[in-house]
């Protein structure tokens, strides 16, 4: 049996036809290439610009312990004024159905950081508001000292005053004397 060989001109054609096909599958390839190894760049967001995502602390619907809430606040320059903030969306209370801990009466009159202790002097509104117990005084104390702690991990411990004194105590259970470290065993998850 003899080989029949391919006119010329039929020839030409195949390797045209087989050219186009391997071109477009090239250009196919590159194209599927590019776009995997190449993300587009994310669109600007002019109104993030300015936002910072802060973890709250509120008291759980049936007040058995602390609950995280997130919350975005506009951005703060100095640490003491970002505290600030903070303490006060503590204060606005909780957005979803957690139970707030702090009294929206409670004013926030000076906050000052020396290390790595954030000194946090409020108004006596907040011993007034509070409710009795030990459990409303925990969250309370506790809602604002993990708040600092979770969100400025430098700080390691909170230290109350009211009305630019040092208290023993808010309502005879917590000693507040020295600072306190964040107690997250009463978070619940």
């Amino acid at each position: 049996m003899k080989k029949s060989k391919l006119p010329r001109r039929d020839r030409t054609v195949l390797f045209i036809a087989f050219f186009i096909c391997a071109v477009v599958f090239g250009a196919l390839m590159l194209k599927k290439y590019e776009t995997r190894h190449h993300q587009p760049p994310l669109p600007a967001q002019p109104h993030q610009q300015g936002i910072r995502l802060v973890t709250l602390f509120f008291a759980s619907p049936d007040g058995a312990g602390l609950v995280r809430e997130g919350r975005e606040i506009d951005s703060c320059g100095e640490p003491a004024e970002c505290v600030h903030a903070v303490v006060a969306e503590l204060i606005n209370g909780p957005l979803g159905n957690l139970a707030p801990t702090l009294p929206t009466s409670t004013p926030i009159r000076t906050v000052r950081i020396v290390g790595d202790v954030a000194f946090l002097d409020l108004g006596d509104e907040l011993v007034k508001a509070l409710p009795g117990g030990s459990n409303s005084e925990m969250t309370a104390v506790y809602s604002i000292v993990n708040t600092i702690a979770v969100n400025f991990p430098r700080i390691k411990l909170v230290k109350l005053m009211f009305n630019g004194k040092d208290v023993e105590t808010v309502e005879g259970h917590l000693d507040l004397r020295e600072p306190l470290a964040p107690n997250f065993t009463l978070e619940k998850k």
